[in-house]
């Protein structure tokens, strides 16, 4: 890869090129529930309304994903960002793989289907149609292809959703399912739902944020122990009616027939099949099941299965050893660009953003393009519920950030601030506003530093969430929960498109003041090389600029 050539209609200004990722803030279509409007925000919207801004698509096909009716999330954002065009992403690839039969033909399944003739196979997964993570019609396509197979016991292990799904839809999707399998073992099958929990409680921790979650999702489907239901809908229904909680937040539960015996413990010669397709949620629970030097919990049992994941989840650690579907190949990201073309880069964001902004940013690249000209610095994050700190540590990152652009080292920085996305996803409307007000305060720290270095900040989002906080009906009237009269909460990602706006305080006029509208997210990469003062790679997805 050559080094990028260098734009003749601009030349640069003295300080950094600041990308500022605002995590889940989006440009709403209702004022009802637009929490990002309905904040203490002032400072963002000036921006927005004074400098120069455009909207872009931050979903559907504008990412990768198979339709624009799928919402945008954070891998596919960054990757699109990172990598300045778009790529197939997982959703799009392993519908394809299963729709054609390419999975069923690949050496991974023939080998999950070899084990599972002696063993029961098991599938482990985001359970509902959110898409962001998992597609119960993956796991359907797969368990009707088990069939098909002969396999006699299969196991399935749900994490329930309402996260990029509604908050309490967990027995619309567990009551068809019992159905369905009901047909199945009509058949003279025993196929069945053996455990389950809510996503946030067990299992699906990321970037080594609370290693408890795994273990106690470990405890929960490997050995059967947790509390026991006779079947999924009664566990739901009582531990909803229990603790209060959203789907996401509920608690552990096992299935058995007597109350003492696991339907689904995963024992020795039984085949394991994590049927999540993205990637950060999806490799510690991988870990643990693969790794031989495993530290973070003490694995017992520790049952020798054959383990297999959607996707490889790790393009460079290759983890998890076996998976069904390749992951998209993205390569010549903005990153190696700039390391190839001599930019000293900063990397920033707390844990549960950190490798967005280093490993999708970079194309799903584990590891640093240049060890001599990049940074990367992650704050550790609180590990309590959102909404009981929905600041976050957007204060830290910010005082880093300004440290960086002080230092004069940097001649790219990028950061991400995750309130909007993972406050939002509590569905806490007032703990969104304070996490939005909270960010607000340190988009003016953040702007006056970028003035007084004379550099430049591009601001943008990887998709919307607090913008769209209330559940809309098709009229655009807001739906009520049923129980409390109150609007009902939206916990997932919206379709909304997001603000690029560029703050250039010592601005000479180079570029209209108008930028181009139509553009997806993947644009930004273009936009940054340029304002870097390169000319972006000619297969970029063209930059919001237009030059004079």
């Amino acid at each position: 890869m050559e080094a990028l050539k260098r734009n003749p209609k601009f030349q640069g200004r003295r300080g950094p090129v600041v990308l500022t990722i605002m995590d889940g803030v989006g440009i709403g279509k209702y004022t009802e529930g637009d929490a990002v409007l309905d904040s203490p925000t002032p400072f963002l919207h000036k921006l927005m309304e004074t400098c120069p801004c455009t909207q872009l698509k931050a979903h559907g096909t504008a990412v990768g994903l198979p339709s624009d009716a799928d919402m945008g999330n954070s891998e596919v954002g960054h990757n699109a960002m990172g990598a300045g065009r778009v790529f197939a992403q997982g959703a799009k690839l392993v519908s394809a793989a299963i729709n054609s039969g390419k999975m069923f033909q690949g050496e991974v399944w023939k080998k999950v289907m070899e084990t599972g003739k002696t063993g029961t196979v098991h599938f482990l997964g985001l359970f509902s149609d959110g898409n962001v993570h998992s597609h119960i019609d993956h796991l359907k396509g797969m368990l009707d292809e088990c069939v098909r197979e002969g396999i006699k016991t299969v196991r399935i292990h749900i994490l329930l959703d309402g996260r990029d799904v509604p908050e309490t839809s967990a027995l619309l999707y567990i009551d068809p399912f019992e159905e369905y399998l009901a047909g199945i073992n009509a058949k003279g099958m025993d196929y069945r739902i053996a455990s389950g929990g809510g996503r946030m409680v067990v299992t699906m921790d990321r970037y080594g944020a609370n290693w408890g979650m795994v273990e106690k999702g470990w405890k929960t489907h490997v050995a059967g122990e947790g509390r026991m239901f006779a079947n999924a809908h009664d566990a739901v229904e009582t531990l909803r009616a229990e603790t209060k909680a959203i789907d996401q937040d509920l608690p552990p539960f096992v299935i058995s027939d007597d109350g003492k015996t696991p339907v689904g413990a995963i024992k020795d010669g039984d085949a394991v099949v994590y049927f999540n397709f993205r990637g950060d949620r999806a490799l510690e629970i991988s870990e643990a099941f693969d790794s031989k030097e495993f530290t973070p919990f003490k694995r017992e049992p520790m049952p020798s299965v054959y383990y297999a994941g959607m996707m490889e989840y790790d393009g460079d650690l290759h983890i998890p050893n076996h998976y069904l579907v390749n992951p998209p190949e993205i390569t010549e990201t903005l990153s190696e660009y700039l390391c190839n073309s001599g930019v000293n880069q900063f990397a920033i964001s707390e844990t549960q953003k950190y490798g967005h902004v280093t490993y999708f940013f970079n194309g799903n690249r584990s590891g640093k393009f240049n060890e001599a000209l990049e940074t990367y610095q992650e704050v550790p994050s609180d590990v309590i519920p959102f909404e009981q700190r929905p600041w976050m540590q957007c204060a830290e990152i910010t005082d880093t950030v300004i440290a960086a652009i002080e230092s004069g080292k940097y001649q790219f920085i990028r950061l991400n601030y995750p309130n909007g996305d993972m406050v939002g996803h509590t569905g806490n409307y007032q703990a969104v506003q304070i996490s939005m007000g909270a960010l607000d305060l340190c988009l003016q720290r953040l702007a006056a530093a970028v003035e007084k270095a004379g550099g430049i900040m591009v601001a943008t989002a990887d998709h919307g969430n607090a913008d769209d906080m209330y559940e809309h009906a098709k009229d655009g009237s807001v739906k009520l929960d049923k129980k409390t009269g109150e609007p009902a909460r939206k916990t997932s990602h919206s379709l909304n498109p997001v603000p690029c706006f560029i703050y250039d305080p010592e601005n000479k006029g180079e570029y209209k003041a108008e930028l181009r509208s139509g553009l997806g997210i993947s644009s930004v990469a273009a936009t940054c090389a340029e304002l870097l003062g390169f000319e972006a790679p000619a297969d970029y997805d063209p930059s919001v600029i237009e030059w004079k």
